[in-house]
């Protein structure tokens, strides 16, 4: 089995935590360098498969977060793969982003806590007495949450394994990437806790076979834009937006 974990491209709320306020946080887009970022995961997977490709008659099945930027890089991910590759594409609401609850479309943890006080204290208690895994933000989900329902979604996964769907592309969120990669990995919490989130675009690739084991590892870092360019955009982040990808110069 051949699992294929993308964390979603550069966003504009990743350039400017207002972005989150403007559009809402399940409707922030990708930037047109997030665009460009997703395009070439696919590409990085397409080359795997040349050299390991699938066998038989079976095709790629993806899977992707309902969430705008997931939805876009998942576009752009097909359109560096080749069409003859591609299986079934569905969308899952159980891969989306961790909700946030009360703090969602705040960014910055001073105006968390101008605006919520009581509520601000009272989540970081639980980050120090009970750790970041299990701490649930105002009216909001845990990572342990998270982790659940990803659980959850490993169950269909599984399901469709058995009837030979064994080669999977899912994108999705940082959070939701490390508990997926927990839950197949048989991972402890604390490899949880002091893991970090992939970086936008990159691939996780989790392989092998039940008998023998899974191992995981990074098939592809993203290339990140640079620094000076990230400080101009933060400034001007509404006009990034992904709205035209095709017109970036990629094929």
């Amino acid at each position: 089995m051949r699992i294929f974990l993308v964390r979603h491209g550069e966003s504009l709320g990743n350039l400017n935590g207002q972005a989150y306020r403007q559009f809402g946080d399940h409707n922030v887009p990708l930037s047109q360098w997030g665009y460009r970022q997703a395009y070439e995961a696919g590409r990085a997977i397409g080359l795997h498969l040349e050299k390991a490709p699938i066998g038989g008659t079976k095709k790629l099945r993806v899977w992707y977060s309902p969430f705008l930027r997931t939805r876009q890089s998942k576009d752009a991910l097909l359109d560096a793969l080749p069409a003859e590759l591609i299986g079934d594409v569905s969308e899952d609401y159980l891969l989306r982003e961790q909700d946030f609850g009360l703090f969602t479309e705040i960014y910055d943890h001073a105006e968390q806590r101008q605006k919520f006080p009581d509520e601000f204290e009272k989540w970081a208690r639980l980050r120090n007495n009970s750790g970041k895994f299990y701490a649930r933000p105002p009216d909001g989900e845990s990572r342990a949450d998270v982790a659940q329902r990803v659980r959850l979604f490993l169950q269909t996964l599984m399901h469709e394994a058995a009837r030979g769907s064994d080669s999977v592309v899912i994108v999705s969120h940082g959070v939701t990437n490390r508990a997926f990669e927990m839950n197949f990995m048989q991972q402890p919490v604390e490899w949880f806790e002091r893991s970090d989130n992939p970086g936008n675009s990159d691939v996780t690739l989790i392989e092998g076979t039940h008998a023998e084991g899974y191992t995981s590892s990074l098939l592809h870092q993203a290339a990140d834009r640079r620094p000076e360019d990230a400080s101009e955009l933060r400034n001007a982040y509404g006009a990034t937006m992904a709205t035209t990808p095709r017109q970036d110069g990629l094929p």
